[in-house]
């Protein structure tokens, strides 16, 4: 489950810079993982640009924040979702029907529920951003 603590503690990180209105934020440890997350929703413009700042261990990110995130966290147990069933999800994890994207680990990589249901995917939910 390291995979879950690096996104557990970069959603902490990011949530509790937004509230205070910090412009960037440092988020460690780095991982393959947390690079595809970010970029999902930095595609979804909920952050801005992020750099892998290599410091010898573990490595960490720089992210620039954009003020646009209310909350984020993950979803455990990782709940497996068919192709057709984004709909109950979003209901269960976002407060409206267009606000806010579901992460989903897909066969063809980590990305919003909302390209995996374009592409016909199904997947395993990993966490939501709204």
């Amino acid at each position: 489950m390291p995979a879950l603590n690096v996104l557990s503690n970069m959603f902490t990180t990011i949530h509790n810079n937004e509230s205070r209105r910090k412009k960037e934020c440092i988020v460690l440890p780095a991982s393959k993982f947390a690079s595809e997350v970010l970029r999902v929703m930095q595609k979804h413009r909920y952050i801005g640009e992020f750099e892998q700042v290599d410091d010898g261990r573990a490595g960490k990110f720089r992210i620039q924040l954009l003020a646009k995130i209310n909350k984020c966290g993950i979803i455990t147990p990782r709940f497996s979702v068919k192709k057709d069933a984004y709909f109950d999800w979003e209901r269960q994890f976002l407060p409206a029907y267009s606000m806010g994207i579901l992460l989903v680990s897909t066969s063809k990589g980590i990305m919003s529920h909302h390209e995996a249901q374009a592409q016909g995917l199904g997947g395993v939910l990993v966490g939501y951003v709204y």
